[in-house]
């Protein structure tokens, strides 16, 4: 569970990363008024929509085989068998 917020939250932040690279690449982050509330209210959506495409596209790729059951991970023997589908 943590996993999936870790990565949420990197695809949140993604875009103000690329936005904080672009102005460090272009030499304009010496000046505070690029940070201002136009880029950041946008940046904050389009984090948003990475964000609702990744739990999309999370709840439609990520399905387990119809009819079959999970079977947990466990420990056999001193050997760990990984989950799987039966």
């Amino acid at each position: 569970m943590f996993r999936v917020f870790l990565a949420h939250l990197f695809l949140f932040l993604l875009p103000f990363f690329g936005y904080a690279l672009w102005l460090w690449f272009s030499k304009k982050s010496n000046h505070p008024e690029r940070w201002s509330k136009g880029p950041i209210a946008w940046l904050t959506l389009s984090g948003l929509v990475l964000v609702i495409a990744g739990l999309v596209s999370m709840a439609t790729l990520d399905r387990s085989p119809e009819g079959a059951d999970y079977i947990p991970s466990q420990m056999r023997d001193g050997v760990f068998v990984p989950g799987r589908f039966e």
